[in-house]
C-alpha cells in the first residue's frame, strides 16, 4: 500500500512539475526594437514575480554563420545585415525556488523595409488554388513532340494531333 500511495504521490508531482514548465515557456517572448542593427530584448509576461531570475541565450544565423549577441538586454547582433533571412532562437534558463526550466524557441525573421524592422518570415500553407481547365480543341493540327506546330505529318516519327499521339510508319 505504501509503495502505491508513493508511486501516486510523485507521478502528481511529476504532472505539476510538466504543467509548470509548460506555463512558464508559453509566457516568454522575445521583442525586436526597430532599426538597425537587429537588436532584441527577452519578454516574460505574467511570471516575472513567480521567478527568481531567467538567463536568455540569444543566437542569430544568417546563410554564413551564426551568431551571438553583443551587449546586455537589449541584445544586438551588428553581423547581420538587412538582406539576411535571419534563423532567429533563444533558451531562456527560467529560475524558481523549486525547480530550473529550459525553454527554446526560433523564428525566421526578415527585414521589412517599410517599417525599418525585422518581422517573422512566415512561410504560411496554401492561401488560394485556381484549378486550370484543359480546353480540348480537336482542330486536327500536327505537332512534333517538342510542341512545335508542322505543316504535313512526318514519315517514320512520332507526332500529336487532337491530343493523341500517332506514329506514320509509311
Amino acid at each position: 500500500m505504501k509503495k502505491i500511495l508513493l508511486v501516486l504521490l510523485v507521478s502528481l508531482g511529476l504532472q505539476t512539475q510538466t504543467q509548470a514548465q509548460s506555463n512558464l515557456c508559453d509566457s516568454l517572448s522575445y521583442t525586436v526594437i526597430q532599426g538597425l542593427p537587429l537588436t532584441v530584448y527577452g519578454e516574460a509576461s505574467g511570471i516575472i514575480n513567480m521567478v527568481d531570475s531567467i538567463e536568455w541565450l540569444f543566437s542569430a544565423c544568417n546563410s554564413v554563420a551564426c551568431y551571438t549577441p553583443q551587449g546586455n538586454n537589449p541584445y544586438s547582433f551588428p553581423q547581420i545585415n538587412m538582406t539576411d533571412t535571419v534563423k532567429f532562437c533563444y533558451d531562456a534558463y527560467v529560475y524558481t525556488p523549486n525547480q530550473m526550466v529550459v525553454c527554446s524557441h526560433c523564428d525566421s525573421l526578415i527585414f521589412d523595409y517599410t517599417d525599418s524592422t525585422y518581422v517573422l518570415f512566415n512561410m504560411g500553407g496554401t492561401t488560394l488554388i485556381n484549378e486550370l481547365i484543359l480546353n480540348k480543341i480537336n482542330n486536327n493540327k500536327i505537332y512534333d513532340l517538342l510542341g512545335r506546330e508542322l505543316t504535313e505529318i512526318p514519315v517514320g516519327k512520332m507526332y500529336i494531333r487532337n491530343n493523341k499521339l500517332y506514329i506514320n510508319k509509311k
